[in-house]
């Protein structure tokens, strides 16, 4: 019995390491691999679902509904579920705003979750909830990115007794799956908070076991972290050092748990419901005690499992080279996006004239139609492309794991008679580079969607920074490379160059210096540096142009000086206080908001400034750009003209290699 449960251990163990760790902050949407055809019959079930479900959780005792629309092979499965201590307009509106919010973020994805502060929502197509034990891919956990100071061991042995406390009177004590707990820890944080909960129809022992193999799975990941959420489709469960939900805790804990040997707190076991006095809502002294003494076994095991897995992963390493990366899977997932050449001549009229979009520095793009009738974007590789096949591959398995709404989907690829080609998402409203810099165009853009567009880059790049299960720095962002939907809603596109980081990494060096000049930071053009800060130039520069309505590119001098001299002037009319002056004239004198618009000029000169480190990041600038209760420092003169010269300018042309 002992060797079973010391594999079972050892099995947790290894599945812990598919877990994906996320920064704190809701919505968190998460997106399956299988698509759905646009305004087809699973778009028309999922419309069907956001008018009904949201209604029916909001009317349910237990705020829980579910919904069953059409017939197989399109049938559509969904579920709602809101924390069990907000009243039924809140529940109503966060189910509500979940429908939409989940489509963009996870866009035609017929398998879908996304986690609010105070509700759920899980669609999936023809199935009902994943198995209880099938916690492999659909597992997550989110810090608060702060840790305890002091006595961490102390705080985490409570963590771990507090949660499962208040795990075992969710699923015996509620008849909704739902409980709160509360615990005394110290004088620097006095209070800590818990709260635990399964979709309603799960029978006791079936939540419990749920709340056990989440937590065993991700509180480990949570270890000196002073707050957590574990988030599952089946259960939940979250702890923090402020409170957090409404009403008093179903669990206390009114005593602080003695010091001992800290045990594993992924592992912590459950405080029997007979230890709790008042109804369970109390646990005693000698019941803390034996939880500790119980947990401090349960560690002795879990310390065992895990020399023994080491071990074993030492005698045969994996080559790895980013994170979170299975060749295998990786490959098999690559494999399953392959289009056949033939189709993709008979969609693009063999790549006629008159279906190319466009040309850039890594082949034509060229418009196609499926044989569904669905549209496309067919990236054509140039032939003089240095990159192999495989490397492709696996670059490609990378990149099809991003999925934002501001980013293009990857849907295809085919690698077949010396082709490489990319099959992306249709966005018919072309480039922004083709509107903004066009006389003409240009006056459709009035201040409202030039703004939605700086928004939707913004956070796009927050994506690709710091809440991907990847961290990749794009390196070409330009306004080429931003797409428009038929919203005018943005799609970073074109990942030719990105490159992927290591979640440690925060800077790399290259000697083969690549991009469009104009956008690169001045530590990349001199240096080879880049990193998510020479992003954030990039994003300074084209805020400037989308504000100015004037291409960074449209100076005819060969120097440094002449090619950026309009954001000096920029630079020079906010420091002068006259920065309106420089605001694009086709969106009208005086009809645009002026706080916003200078907000986003100053946002973009902290940007664009020659010190990476004075750069903001990505996050702050999605803050920065929701309000005006930030106060933002003042920017430096733009990067690049700050002591230098032309012949230093001059001399650094030379070292670039152009893309267009």
């Amino acid at each position: 019995m002992m060797a079973h449960h010391i594999l079972r251990l050892a099995a947790i163990v290894a599945a812990a390491a598919l877990l994906l760790q996320v920064a704190t902050g809701y919505p968190w949407p998460f997106c399956g691999n299988s698509t759905f055809k646009a305004n087809g019959t699973y778009q028309a079930h999922l419309n069907f679902a956001a008018a009904t479900l949201p209604k029916n959780a909001s009317a349910s005792p237990d705020l829980f509904a579910t919904a069953v629309v059409g017939t197989v092979p399109e049938q559509l499965w969904a579920m709602g579920l809101c924390r069990g201590d907000i009243n039924a307009t809140d529940c109503f509106n966060c189910l509500s705003l979940a429908f939409p919010d989940l489509q963009n973020d996870c866009s035609y994805i017929n398998n879908a979750v996304i986690y609010y502060d105070t509700c759920m929502l899980h669609y999936s197509i023809n199935q009902l909830l994943p198995p209880e034990d099938d916690y492999s891919s659909s597992t997550y956990y989110i810090n608060s990115n702060e840790n305890v100071t002091s006595d961490a061991g102390q705080f985490n042995r409570l963590v771990a007794v507090l949660m499962n406390a208040t795990a075992d009177y969710a699923a015996h004590n509620s008849s909704r799956r739902f409980a709160t707990g509360e615990a005394d820890f110290d004088q620097e944080f006095p209070k800590v908070y818990s709260l635990a909960q399964c979709t309603p129809g799960m029978r006791p022992a079936q939540c419990r076991r749920c709340l056990a193999d989440l937590m065993s799975q991700t509180l480990e990941g949570l270890t000196n972290n002073i707050g957590g959420s574990m988030l599952w489709v089946n259960c939940t469960c979250r702890y923090d050092i402020t409170p957090f939900f409404n009403g008093p805790a179903m669990v206390r804990l009114a005593s602080p748990i003695p010091s001992a040997p800290a045990p594993a707190p992924a592992l912590a076991p459950a405080v029997p419901p007979a230890a709790a006095g008042e109804g369970g809502r109390k646990y005693s002294v000698a019941g803390v005690v034996l939880a500790v003494v119980l947990s401090t076994l349960a560690a002795l095991n879990l310390v065992a499992c895990v020399c023994f897995w080491r071990r074993r992963r030492q005698r045969a390493p994996a080559k790895q080279p980013y994170p979170m990366y299975n060749e295998a899977e990786d490959m098999e997932m690559v494999d399953s996006m392959m289009i056949d050449v033939s189709t993709l001549r008979a969609a693009t009229g063999d790549f006629d004239e008159s279906n190319k979009l466009g040309q850039g520095g890594f082949g034509a793009v060229y418009k196609g139609v499926l044989p569904g009738g669905g549209e496309v974007a067919v990236k054509r590789l140039s032939q003089s492309s240095m990159q192999g096949v495989e490397e492709l591959k696996n670059e490609l398995a990378l990149v099809a794991k991003l999925k934002h709404r501001n980013l293009v989907r990857l849907v295809g690829i085919c690698l077949e008679q010396q082709e490489r080609l990319l099959v992306y998402e249709f966005v018919p409203n072309r480039s922004l580079d083709l509107i903004l810099f066009d006389t003409e165009k240009r006056e459709q853009l009035d201040w409202g969607q030039r703004y939605r567009i700086i928004n939707g880059v913004a956070r796009g790049l927050q994506y690709l920074h710091e809440d991907s299960q990847l961290r990749v720095v794009h390196r070409d962002l330009k306004a080429s490379n931003i797409l428009l939907d038929a919203n005018m809603n943005p799609k970073i596109s074109d990942f030719g160059l990105a490159r992927i980081f290591g979640r440690d990494q925060t800077q790399a060096v290259t000697a083969r210096i690549v991009g469009t000049y104009g956008y690169m930071a001045p530590e990349y053009v001199m240096r080879g540096n880049y990193s998510v800060k020479s992003d954030a130039f990039s994003f300074g520069v084209m805020v400037l142009e989308i504000v100015t309505g004037r291409s960074c590119n449209d100076c005819n001098g060969t120097t440094s000086q002449d090619l950026l001299s309009t954001w000096v002037q920029v630079w020079e009319h906010w420091d002068a206080g006259t920065a309106t002056a420089t605001v694009d004239p086709c969106m009208g004198d005086g009809s645009f908001p002026v706080g916003e618009v200078l907000r986003c000029i100053h946002i973009a000169l902290l940007c664009v400034q020659a010190d990476p480190a004075a750069r903001p990041i990505m996050s702050s600038v999605v803050m920065m750009l929701g309000g005006d209760t930030m106060t933002l420092e003042a920017p430096s003169k733009p990067a690049i003209f700050a002591g230098n010269n032309n012949t230093a300018g001059n001399a650094t042309l030379s070292t670039v290699s152009l893309q267009g």
